[in-house]
């Protein structure tokens, strides 16, 4: 797996910027870069099982994870630990073990009213340019609805 990282500056302070990523509402409106409808199941509290769901082909599917630290305004680490195919859990098996484990985490840091907000993903090389495609747009709609 590569780390791929992925940095945008915000003009907002630091608590509407976490509060926008975690939040129900606004979590599904800067992640439908990555699937126009995108959602999760579950909290985000420090080893917290959650679910980040959405369609594909008219089918409920997405990733399990585990919130692997929250420290709020600061840090989130998610660690990935399988799919989801319909209220099927994949834990096992080829479908997960190329990436199971991977990380991706989120920090904070505020400086004069602007944060900057640093993502770094574990990644296979086939996600490698969709990543680095849909990232940036994904942050550049946080920053949207933060700001």
């Amino acid at each position: 797996m590569k780390k791929s990282n992925y940095k945008i500056d915000i003009n907002a302070p630091v608590s509407k910027v976490y509060e926008t990523i975690i939040g129900k509402e606004t979590y599904k409106q800067w992640t439908a870069e990555f699937n126009p409808t995108s959602d999760f199941e579950g909290s985000w509290n420090k080893g917290d099982k959650i679910y980040f769901t959405g369609e594909h082909e008219g089918k409920k599917g997405g990733m399990i994870a585990e919130i692997a630290e929250n420290i709020p305004n600061k840090f989130i680490s998610i660690r990935h630990i399988g799919m989801l195919e319909g209220d099927n859990e994949i834990t096992s098996g080829p479908q997960v073990e190329g990436w199971a484990g991977a990380l991706e985490n989120y920090s904070f840091d505020e400086n004069n009213g602007i944060t900057t907000v640093s993502v770094e993903v574990d990644t296979n090389e086939e996600y490698l340019d969709y990543f680095d495609t849909t990232w940036p747009k994904a942050l550049q709609k946080l920053k949207e609805i933060s700001e």
